[in-house]
């Protein structure tokens, strides 16, 4: 019963929290949907049926879209329980062959989060669809590009979404001040704008306590309007619930009625976020809130609003403000920006997350990611949050209409929520196991209805529609180009990897002398040594005494558990001292390079050395040939003891180790110890020191292996990363040679680079130039 009672009580919570983060989109469009619905040719039929019609397909269009499919069906398509269309892509890539770049490996699926909830690893049926996706590398391209389309319209939402919304909530300025000028209230937009904007800088997840209060006196504020005009000018609004009104209402306008859809289908624009920002709420707090307060107060509002518009047509213009009664008029100008802006925020947010995952999988340039360390998931892209900020202004200061902006708006949802929807479907067949009829039904049913709004928008393509087109068609260009720039430099890497033969012949010292200290070398390979390698063995006297081969991948997991993240392996005979070791990141993690990168692979090498001697076949965790996840033992870290020194020239003791001494000279100690009081941040990592306990090897050359590893981790370690440049064949088609020499170029050269992503002090850095001829 207790247990019972405080899992009830967590529920609670997060729904309270979620009015806040997830429904403040959904709860702002009531001021401006009927204003675009009736901004067409529906001005001409005064009469209560057309009304009430114009409610009824509000009505049903909430009821089917963001009760029964989002609330019924897509929030159970998530991926241990996060949502978006990448996480549906990422989910599809786990149940099928469906990712262009080979960097899968078997260990991979022996992650704890890679499993779906409730699918077993048996045989599953191979369904045809499954088989037909797999066989066709052309219909992966296009599954991919689709679901990067879909990205883009939720960029294109996060432009959108703000100007709307703060636009139209202090356009009830100009309701109470007649002669207020338009050039007035878009200043005002302009600046609450610009401050959402430098909020994201500033951290407005400080203010976030206030943002459920806001949204929640917001709701109830509307519902209570709506009752009023209810009971005030039309008690019989009530029977507007039937469809049957919808059929009047399309046999009485025709044309312009379907016209209308466009403005009607504004009421349900925040819904795609129940699903979006579904990771920090989990499914069942987001549906207690939405069908317990959101649902009932939008229909509410929607319902007392065509309450008075049925006895009011000629206000149509600004039939919320309107519909207000006087003493409730200044509360709802105040409360209304207020909303607006903390609406804003979740969509900003989800538009960084977005960008992020796109990130993830190789298809958006390099950008800086800022993490919240006291919010987990809360991200910052300042490239990301400065473009926004400058579309959304020029959106404000050029259309200064909320009927333009909303044709844009409602165009870049529906693409979205088609995408969303055509991709359930998949799940349903692929993850799911169901049958294939079952999920074409699903995408008929509501794909269709959806497609029918979205030609009514198409209408409206040259009144502000063109907007969501022509930024998504960018957006899509670049992370399309980037994709396939990144796809065939590793395509380049695996055909032109170094044969392990030909390194078995440079015997132990690889042909050159070996020097102490840990050369980190990054790659994008999951197996195989890369030919950068081959410059050092060719072209250079010596290298380190340890060889890392350091590769960065993402797995289509939304996380990956930290002791599970370290995937080490042995590249030759144990006398080679050459390391692999794969760092396996979910879509939504951010690498940290620098803190405590170092120390957990130092740790992590000892333990592969020690589980190796053991004499274990299969190492605790699972094993892709010759590699093993090591932070699954429950050893890890008694392999080595590590101290931490408090800076350059303080002792530290050890405790009852001997730690190794130190093989620097004295003019690189002082050079080091000169750096380290210039970034002591950055460089606290570089004092810890390690030691080997006092315990009794079975194998001598254990004991050996690990003071070398020692050694060369006090030496110093030195990382190597590739800076590489592409450019097609000459025989390439000319489209090609666009994407690569021209575009792909230019990203790469204005983008962040590796160096600065992974935040490498450029003290321990070499970089090595290749030229990719693809």
């Amino acid at each position: 019963m207790v247990d019972s009672e405080g899992q009830t009580g967590r529920i609670l919570v997060k729904a309270y929290r979620s009015f806040g983060l997830v429904f403040g989109a959904l709860c702002i469009p009531p001021i401006y949907v009927f204003k675009c619905a009736f901004s067409g040719g529906l001005t001409h039929y005064q009469s209560e049926d057309v009304v009430f019609g114009v409610f009824s397909v509000v009505f049903w269009t909430i009821t089917l879209t963001s009760l029964i499919k989002y609330a019924g069906f897509v929030l159970s398509a998530n991926d241990n329980g996060e949502g978006g269309v990448i996480a549906l892509y990422a989910l599809l890539c786990r149940n099928a062959k469906l990712c262009l770049i080979p960097n899968h490996q078997a260990a991979d699926e022996e992650i704890s989060t890679y499993r779906y909830p409730g699918h077993s690893s048996g045989n599953t049926p191979n369904s045809p669809l499954k088989r037909f996706i797999e066989r066709h590398k052309s219909a992966k391209t296009c599954l991919l590009v689709l679901v990067l389309f879909g990205a883009c319209m939720v960029i294109c939402v996060g432009i959108l979404m703000p100007a709307i919304s703060v636009f139209s909530s202090v356009e009830g300025l100009k309701f109470q001040a007649k002669n207020l000028h338009d050039g007035v209230v878009v200043l005002i937009a302009c600046v609450l704008l610009v401050g959402i904007f430098i909020l994201q800088h500033r951290g407005f997840h400080k203010l976030g306590f206030i943002f459920s209060p806001i949204l929640i006196l917001w709701i109830l504020l509307i519902a209570g309007v709506g009752i009023y005009n209810i009971i005030e000018w039309n008690p019989r609004i009530y029977q507007a619930l039937s469809p049957y009104y919808i059929y009047i209402f399309f046999k009485r306008t025709g044309r312009d009625g379907w016209i209308s859809l466009g403005g009607i289908i504004l009421c349900i624009t925040g819904t795609e976020y129940m699903f979006a920002d579904l990771g920090n709420f989990k499914t069942r707090p987001i549906r207690v809130a939405f069908s317990s307060v959101i649902y009932p107060c939008l229909i509410l509002q929607y319902m007392g609003q065509a309450a008075f518009l049925s006895r009011n047509l000629s206000a149509v213009s600004m039939s919320f403000y309107a519909s207000v009664p006087a003493p409730l008029i200044w509360p709802v100008l105040v409360v209304a920006p207020l909303a607006a802006i903390v609406a804003s925020q979740p969509v900003i947010s989800s538009t960084f997350s977005v960008v992020k995952q796109c990130h993830a999988i190789r298809c958006f340039p390099r950008v800086k990611i800022v993490t919240n360390r006291r919010i987990p998931g809360q991200l910052y892209i300042p490239e990301i949050n400065w473009i926004l900020m400058i579309l959304s202004l020029a959106i404000t200061i050029g259309f200064r209409d909320t009927n333009y902006i909303g044709h844009a708006y409602g165009i870049a949802f529906l693409a979205a929520t088609i995408i969303t929807t055509w991709l359930t479907s998949l799940v349903i067949n692929l993850v799911w196991n169901q049958s294939f009829i079952l999920s074409l039904l699903f995408s008929l049913l509501f794909g269709s209805m959806e497609i029918i709004y979205l030609s009514s928008s198409c209408m409206k393509i040259l009144k502000g529609g063109w907007v969501p087109l022509v930024f998504s068609a960018i957006f899509l260009v670049v992370m399309y180009v980037w994709q396939y720039g990144m796809r065939k430099k590793y395509t380049y890497d695996l055909h032109n990897k170094v044969s392990m033969k030909w390194i078995l012949t440079l015997g132990p010292s690889l042909g050159i002398v070996r020097v102490p200290g840990i050369g980190l070398i990054y790659t994008e390979l999951a197996t195989g040594v890369p030919s950068t390698f081959t410059h050092f063995l060719t072209n250079l006297p010596a290298f380190y005494q340890v060889v890392v081969f350091v590769c960065i991948k993402t797995v289509p997991v939304p996380c990956v558990p930290q002791k599970e993240r370290f995937l080490i392996g042995r590249i030759g005979p144990k006398s080679y001292g050459m390391y692999r070791c794969m760092i396996r990141n979910g879509y939504k993690d951010v690498f940290r390079s620098g803190d405590d990168f170092e120390i957990d692979l130092v740790m992590s090498i000892a333990e592969f050395i020690q589980m190796e001697a053991e004499g274990s076949e299969t190492p605790e965790g699972s094993v892709d040939k010759r590699m093993a996840v090591v932070r699954t033992s429950g050893k890890f870290g008694t392999r080595l003891v590590m101290s931490q020194s408090s800076g350059p020239g303080e002792s530290s003791s050890s405790g009852p180790s001997a730690l190794v001494g130190t093989c620097k000279s004295q003019v690189l100690q002082d050079l080091q110890a000169t750096y380290e009081k210039e970034a002591p941040k950055l460089n606290y990592w570089r004092r810890a020191q390690f030691g080997l306990l006092d315990t009794k090897y079975k194998d001598p050359r254990v004991r050996e292996q690990l003071l070398e590893l020692v050694n060369a981790k006090h030496a110093g370690a030195t990382y190597v990363i590739g800076h590489s440049y592409l450019k097609a064949k000459y025989s390439s088609s000319f489209i090609k040679k666009c994407a690569i020499n021209i575009a792909f170029s230019f990203l790469r050269k204005n983008c962040r680079s590796p160096a600065v992503a992974l935040n490498i002090p450029h003290i321990c850095l070499i970089k090595v130039g290749a030229n990719y001829i693809v």
